[in-house]
């Protein structure tokens, strides 16, 4: 059977059209100095030319010109991803265009180490943003030799210290240190707070943990974690070892999803709330406002994606260390 997929159009053709050489195409539709004194009328006639046939650059051939790439590859953690992590690889994604990258949201397999390394690099990106999850030693070893710039997600500075790698990451303790603070200033002595079963969500939870330790234990205040699931199950099973042993004056419930599961087991124990237990979230998501009552929570903001996206180029072009933290914890006061 005769294939029908048009082949794509290529510097030849539009020059062939135009009666030019390749060299005066590639010249006008790359913005090269060379180009500036080529006619106006020409480099009008090379553009529409190039509308018409509907000619795309390659990617791969043009970073071979530039002897670099223009790509950066981020690879999605193995976690749903919320609003506040989608909203800020959107803002990224666009940021980084205006400065000549291109941003590449990675989710497929879900290999590690030196296997995902290995995978990639493949690909030939400037850097890859990975979870920690995903990173090894050696496999970091591998992007570093061929010459990929890596920003390691949820990494602590401390710990890449002397390799060359970067770090991005998300105030965890300091969110905790906001729902801690805002609990003990209402006076609770008794709080209890959510960690997630999940490992990779443990460790986050485990993070938020410290940060509530640290400033409601400052001021007298016990804290006592509860493990739980995400499920509506595992949070009844919570709520009926609180009734067993004891109510907590107040609950961290991790993030704003267990969160909602917790206060709905509350209610269905007949445990009011705010009245007997009060209650607060994490990420100010939309389920916030679906609840009833409507949760209090704590907001992670960004700062501007600009920003953010200079201190990553910069980092790719000078091949330097930075470590990004662009979060900041804000509480939103609501009726839990």
């Amino acid at each position: 059977m005769t294939s029908i997929r048009p082949r794509p159009a290529t510097l030849t053709d539009i020059a062939r059209k135009v009666g030019v050489s390749t060299a005066t195409v590639s010249y006008v539709l790359n913005d090269a100095p060379a180009g500036r004194r080529i006619p106006e009328a020409t480099r009008t006639r090379v553009r529409s030319v190039a509308d018409e046939l509907g000619y795309v650059p390659h990617a791969s051939a043009r970073s071979l010109r530039k002897g670099t790439t223009d790509l950066l590859l981020h690879v999605q953690a193995d976690i749903v991803q919320g609003p506040l992590a989608a909203d800020f690889v959107h803002g990224l994604t666009q940021s980084v265009r205006g400065l000549g990258y291109t941003l590449v949201q990675y989710g497929a397999e879900r290999h590690r180490g030196v296997k995902a390394a290995r995978s990639w690099a493949g690909m030939r990106p400037a850097a890859v943003i990975a979870p920690r999850d995903r990173l090894t030693e050696a496999g970091t070893d591998v992007l570093r030799k061929a010459g990929i710039h890596v920003f390691a997600v949820g990494v602590a500075p401390e710990e890449s210290a002397g390799t060359g790698v970067s770090t991005l990451n998300m105030d965890h303790r300091g969110l905790g240190h906001t729902a801690g603070r805002h609990l003990v200033e209402r006076g609770y002595q008794d709080i209890a707070a959510l960690v997630p079963r999940t490992q990779l969500l443990a460790r986050m939870g485990n993070e938020r943990l410290t940060g509530l330790k640290e400033v409601a234990e400052d001021q007298g205040a016990a804290v006592r974690p509860a493990e739980m699931d995400w499920t509506p199950d595992s949070a009844a099973d919570v709520v009926a070892g609180w009734l067993e042993d004891g109510l907590p004056d107040a609950v961290f419930g991790y993030n704003d999803e267990f969160s909602g599961l917790l206060l709905g087991a509350l209610l269905d124990a007949g445990v009011r709330v705010p009245e007997r237990v009060a209650l607060v979230g994490a990420d100010d998501t939309m389920v916030c406002r679906m609840l009833r009552p409507e949760l209090t929570t704590v907001r992670m903001e960004c700062q501007g994606h600009d920003e953010v996206a200079r201190s990553i180029v910069g980092a790719v072009q000078e091949d330097t260390q930075v470590h990004l933290s662009p979060w900041s914890p804000v509480l939103v006061r609501r009726q839990t």
